[in-house]
C-alpha cells in the first residue's frame, strides 16, 4: 500500500512551472499564484489543464501535439503514469523485466480521445501497446497525435471495438498474447450520477481557492468526458463484472488483467467476481493521489 506517487514517478515533487512553461510557452498565461504563494493553475478551467498536460508530456515525455477535443476527458498526468509505473512492477514481481529487450505488450482497454496509458507506457518503458476503444472519433484523435509522433505510432496499434457489450472479445486476436492489459472504467451508472460527481469536484476546488462552493460546473470542465468515458450500464462494478467474465476466455492470452477501481466498496465484490471466475492469483495497489484514493486490482489466471 503506498500513500504518494510512485518513487519513479516524474511528477512526485510537483510541477516546475518555470520549466514547463519554457518548454511549452502556450501555458504561461495560464499560470500565477495561487493561495499560498506558489505557482499553480486554476483546475476548474479545461483550457488551463490542456495547457498545463501538453506541457508535462512534451516537457517529461517529448509528446508533441497531444490534444483532445472539446469536452473529452483531460486526464491527470502523475496520477496516471503511477499506474504504468506499478503495472511495471507487477511485471517485474513475475521475472518480466519492464525494459526488457523482448518487447512487453500492453493492452489499454477503452484508451479514449487521450491515449494517455498507451502514450506514456510506449515512452516511459518502449513497450507495445494496443489501444481499444468504443468511440470512432476519440480514436480519430489519437490517431492523429500518433501521426506527429513518429516513434510512437511504431509502437501504439489502435482497435474500433464494434460491440459495446465487449471487452476483450473482438479485441483480442486468436493466438495473439499480452503481458498485461490496463482500464480505467466508466465511474458512473447514469448522467444524473455523473453530473452530481462533478458539482462535488467543482465545490471542492472552489473551498481549495478559497471561495464560496456552490457554483455551477462549467461545461467543459476538465474532469467532464463523453458518456462512454463516464458512465455505463451498471456503473463501475457492473463494467467490471462485465471485464472480469470475459477476461476468463483469454486467460491463456494476457500474463495479467488490471483495472483502476475509484470506489473503494466495489474491491470486495470484483475481487469475489475474479476468484468465481477462475482466478488464481489477486493483488491490490492503493495509490492516493492529492485529495484521491484510488486502488489498481489485478488478477491473473496463469
Amino acid at each position: 500500500m503506498t500513500k504518494t506517487l510512485h518513487p519513479n514517478n516524474a511528477h512526485k515533487d510537483g510541477y516546475d512551472f518555470d520549466a514547463l512553461v519554457l518548454t511549452s510557452p502556450a501555458l504561461k498565461k495560464f499560470v500565477k499564484p495561487n493561495n499560498h504563494g506558489r505557482n499553480s493553475i486554476d483546475f476548474a478551467s479545461p483550457a488551463a489543464v490542456k495547457a498545463l498536460n501538453c506541457a508535462l508530456l512534451k516537457h517529461h515525455y517529448s509528446i508533441s501535439e497531444w490534444n483532445v477535443p472539446e469536452g473529452y476527458l483531460c486526464p491527470p498526468i502523475p496520477g496516471r503514469v503511477d499506474y504504468i509505473h506499478y503495472a511495471a512492477d507487477l511485471l517485474s514481481s513475475c521475472g518480466i523485466k519492464a525494459s526488457d529487450s523482448r518487447q512487453v505488450k500492453m493492452l489499454d482497454i477503452g484508451t479514449g480521445a487521450n491515449g494517455i496509458y498507451s502514450l506514456l507506457a510506449a515512452k516511459v518503458y518502449g513497450w507495445h501497446c494496443t489501444g481499444s476503444e468504443i468511440d470512432p472519433v476519440g480514436l480519430k484523435n489519437l490517431a492523429s497525435v500518433l501521426d506527429k509522433n513518429e516513434d510512437l505510432k511504431q509502437l501504439i496499434d489502435l482497435r474500433l471495438q464494434r460491440d459495446k457489450r465487449k471487452v476483450f472479445e473482438g479485441v483480442i486476436k486468436s493466438g495473439e498474447r499480452f503481458d498485461l492489459s490496463v482500464c480505467n472504467p466508466p465511474f458512473h451508472a447514469s448522467q444524473k450520477e455523473a453530473i452530481k460527481s462533478n458539482q462535488r469536484k467543482v465545490n471542492s476546488l472552489a473551498v481549495n481557492r478559497g471561495e464560496k462552493p456552490g457554483s455551477k460546473a462549467p461545461a467543459g470542465l476538465n474532469f467532464g468526458g463523453q458518456k462512454n468515458e463516464l458512465w455505463c450500464e451498471g456503473g463501475e462494478l457492473g463494467f467490471l463484472q462485465t471485464m472480469i467474465n470475459e477476461s476468463a476466455q483469454f486467460g491463456q492470452q494476457c500474463r495479467w488483467f488490471t483495472t483502476l477501481v475509484s470506489k473503494a466498496e466495489n474491491v470486495p465484490r470484483a475481487k469475489w467476481h475474479m476468484r468465481n471466475a477462475g482466478a488464481r492469483d489477486i493483488l491490490e495497489v492503493e495509490m492516493e493521489q492529492g485529495n484521491k484514493t484510488t486502488r489498481i486490482v489485478a488478477w491473473s489466471f496463469a
